[in-house]
């Protein structure tokens, strides 16, 4: 090689170091100015469900936190993958945001095949909920306890029908699992989202559900629902005296969870200051109060707990999903 060569490459190669270094720190500045318009917040489900229940009050925070509007943009349907398919083609600038639940650990097994990839086209950004779910009757049905219903179920196989928040939905997959557990048969009838499936039991349309504790607690609380029990590891403290299912039927246990993740993508110091604002909100008193009364435990994580999380919930729920036999119809 000759000095001439030689020293166009070493030319190359400033120029090169100089562009690399004007794009970080470009980056760098604009993660330091971010957020400087409102940000966009998906939800998967329709208003009226758990995870509307749990964005309200905090998006209020956040935008106090953040100093620009968050504005929530519902796009319901298909499990959820509808708003998460458009959050993976959204700019990586952490101005769309998304919340997911657990069916977003749930759907790579349900579905035959998704338009992204559940690990490499998101950054996950924090936990900042978890709740369980709560197995509800209609007053009307002749049971109190799960034992009760396992033996009603038994008695007229194929006649208790059970609503879901939507196909591969926890609701849903909670229920089959229940079926597979217990050698009981039901009817599954699926809705667009959590509200329209309280609206259905509330009017007599279905006989139970497994539904997240914040969007049937209220009518638990005015009679219109009867709690049989409660799906986490642990009994609720806003209904002690309702068992578990793990008390009835062993090691029955589903607790579901709510996170924040950004495009893929997405600048790391953008995903810290989101992280940090996500933390801060969690740990305000009045929101934990305000949440903590609708059976919510509000917590805050690193984005790497809450990778963590989705990457063990994909190998617990795709186990679950085999074994309960859980389709997309």
């Amino acid at each position: 090689m000759n000095q001439k060569s030689t020293l166009q490459r070493s030319v190359q190669l400033v120029l090169r170091s100089m562009v690399l270094g004007l794009f970080f720190v470009a980056t760098w500045v604009g993660a330091q100015a971010f957020p400087t318009q409102p940000i966009t917040l998906l939800l998967p489900y329709p208003p009226g469900g758990s995870a509307d229940f749990l964005a309200r009050p905090m998006m209020a925070e956040l935008q106090k936190k953040l100093g620009q509007p968050v504005v929530i943009e519902y796009k319901a349907g298909a499990g959820g993958t509808i708003a998460t398919n458009a959050l993976a083609h959204s700019k990586p600038d952490g101005y769309t945001i998304l919340m997911v639940l657990s069916a977003h650990a749930i759907n790579p097994a349900l579905y035959p095949s998704l338009p992204y990839d559940t690990l490499k086209d998101f950054a996950p950004v924090s936990l900042v909920a978890r709740l369980p779910l709560l197995l509800v009757v209609k007053p009307s049905l002749p049971v109190h306890t799960v034992s009760e219903l396992i033996a009603y179920a038994k008695t007229n196989p194929g006649k208790l029908s059970y609503g879901s928040a939507g196909n591969g939905n926890t609701s849903h997959l909670s229920s089959e699992m229940f079926q597979r557990a217990t050698d009981t048969k039901m009817v599954h009838v699926p809705y667009k989202g959590s509200g329209p499936v309280v609206v259905a039991l509330l009017g007599g349309e279905i006989d139970l559900m497994f539904d997240s504790f914040s969007t049937s607690y209220p009518q638990v609380q005015t009679g219109k629902f009867r709690p049989l029990a409660v799906a986490g590891a642990k009994r609720s403290p806003l209904l002690p005296d309702t068992p578990t299912i793990a008390e009835t039927v062993p090691n029955f246990v589903i607790d579901g969870w709510y996170g924040i993740i950004a495009p893929a993508g997405t600048p790391k110091p953008i995903i810290d200051k989101l992280n940090q604002a996500f933390n801060e909100v969690a740990n305000i008193p009045s929101v934990k109060a305000q949440l903590n009364a609708s059976g919510y435990d509000v917590v805050a994580s690193t984005p790497e707990t809450f990778a963590n999380t989705i990457q063990a919930d994909l190998i617990t729920w795709g186990k679950a999903v085999k074994e309960s036999g859980a389709k997309i119809e």
